[in-house]
C-alpha cells in the first residue's frame, strides 16, 4: 500500500468539537526530581502544584508549561496507590491525554454513547478562581483522554493546585506546541484503535504508512493517523510488522508491559535554536550517519536552512507536496526504552516524515 494523504472538506460538520490540547499527565516514579529535569534540559516553567502541603495526601504533581505545552508530573506517597502501580509495572510514563473541550457534558455523553468506555464520569472543581468541569474515558492500553472545561476558571491549572515559581534559572528553548501524541499498540491493534477515533471522537483518517513505507532490512512498523475537526489534535496509532528482528514498536510493548503512548512530538519555530539549547542541556537525541546528508537534498530539494548546520546537530529532513519538515528525535526520556520526544518544526508540510 502507498502512502496515502486524505484531504479534509473544509465545510465538513465537526461532531466532535475540540480546542486542542489542554494537558499531558505523566505518572512518575519521583515528580519533584522529574520536574527538576524537564525544568533544566527542557525548558519549561514551573507553574502550579498540589500536595500534602496543599492538603493533598495521596500524590504530589507538579504543572509544567511552556508557551502553549502544558506538562503534569504526578507521583504517589503510598506504594498501593493506583499511581505507584501504574509507575510500577510501566515505568515513568503518559496516564492522559487531556483535551480542551467548551462542553464537558456533551464530550462525555457523545464518547460514551458512541462506544467509548466510562473512565470517570463528569464532575466540576471549584475554588476562589472559578470552576473546571472535568470527565474521562478508556482509550489503548492504560491511557485515558480527560475532557477539560476550562472556561470558569482563572487560577494557575485547576481547583487543589498551588501556584508555584521556577527553581533558578531556566533555560530559552524555544517550544511551541504539542503538534502529534503517538500511540503503540499491539498487533492486530492499529485499526480498531483508528476505528475508535473515527467513530467516537469522529476524527477523520489523515495518512497510511505500511510495512513498505516504514521498514529497514531487518524491522519494520505499520501506522495510520487520525486527526480531529480543525487539525489541532493528531494521534498517530502504530502497530509492529513482522521483521528479521524485534521492532522498536515490539521493544516499547515489551517493556512498557501494555499499549501506550510513546512520543511527544513538539513544534518549535527556530529548530537550530532549540536543539542547540537542548544538548547543551545535556539532552541525548538519536543519531544517524553522516552519510544521510550527501543525498538528502536530492530526495528533498532546496530548503532555507544551511545543510552543514542539520548535519552537525542531525537534524532530520522530509518533504511532502505542501513543503518541507525538520524533525529529530530524543533518546528515552526514562531507564525503560520506552517514551521519547519529537522535535519539529514545520516549514509548510504537514506530513509527519
Amino acid at each position: 500500500m502507498d502512502t496515502l494523504i486524505k484531504s479534509q472538506q473544509q465545510n465538513a460538520v465537526d461532531t466532535f468539537p475540540l480546542k486542542g490540547t489542554d494537558h499531558v499527565e505523566f505518572y512518575v516514579g519521583n515528580a519533584k526530581q522529574a520536574a527538576f529535569y524537564y525544568q533544566k534540559a527542557f525548558g519549561f516553567n514551573l507553574v502550579a502544584y498540589r500536595g500534602p502541603e496543599t492538603g493533598h495526601r495521596e500524590t504530589v504533581s507538579y504543572v509544567l508549561q511552556q508557551d502553549k505545552i502544558r506538562l503534569v508530573l504526578t507521583g504517589a506517597l503510598a506504594p498501593e496507590h493506583p499511581v505507584a502501580e501504574h509507575v510500577r509495572l510501566h515505568g515513568d510514563g503518559v496516564k492522559v491525554l487531556a483535551l480542551w473541550v467548551d462542553d464537558v457534558e456533551y464530550a462525555f455523553r457523545t464518547a460514551v454513547a458512541r462506544g467509548a468506555e466510562a473512565y470517570e464520569a463528569p464532575r466540576t472543581l471549584e475554588d476562589e478562581h472559578g470552576t473546571v468541569k472535568l470527565a474521562s474515558i478508556r482509550t489503548y492500553g492504560e491511557t485515558i483522554h480527560t475532557f477539560v472545561e476550562r472556561k470558569a476558571y482563572s487560577g494557575p491549572f485547576m481547583p487543589g493546585f498551588e501556584v508555584r515559581s521556577n527553581w533558578g534559572t531556566v533555560p530559552d528553548v524555544g517550544l511551541k506546541f504539542v503538534d502529534h501524541c503517538v500511540g503503540n499498540v499491539e498487533l492486530g491493534g492499529m485499526d480498531r484503535w483508528v476505528k475508535f477515533y473515527q467513530d467516537v471522537m469522529g476524527f477523520k483518517l489523515l495518512v497510511t504508512f505500511d510495512d513498505k513505507d516504514i521498514s529497514t532490512e531487518y524491522t519494520a512498523l505499520m501506522s495510520k493517523v487520525v486527526s480531529n475537526g480543525n487539525g489541532y489534535v493528531k494521534f498517530p496509532i502504530n502497530e509492529p510488522a513482522k521483521g528479521l528482528k524485534k521492532s522498536q514498536i515490539e521493544e516499547y510493548l515489551d517493556f512498557y508491559r501494555s499499549a501506550g503512548v510513546q512520543h511527544l512530538a513538539i513544534a518549535t519555530d527556530d529548530i537550530i535554536h532549540t536543539i542547540q539549547q537542548l544538548r547543551a542541556n545535556g539532552v541525548d537525541f538519536l543519531r544517524v550517519p553522516d552519510t544521510y546528508y550527501e543525498t538528502v537534498l536530492e530526495r528533498v530539494g532546496a530548503i532555507e536552512e544551511e545543510l552543514e548546520a542539520l548535519k552537525q546537530l542531525n537534524i532530520l529532513i522530509d518533504r511532502d507536496e505542501e513543503g518541507y519538515l525538520l524533525q529529530i528525535f530524543t533518546k528515552p526520556l526514562q531507564d525503560r526504552p520506552t517514551v521519547f520526544f519529537e522535535i519539529i518544526q514545520r516549514k509548510g508540510a504537514r506530513s509527519f516524515g
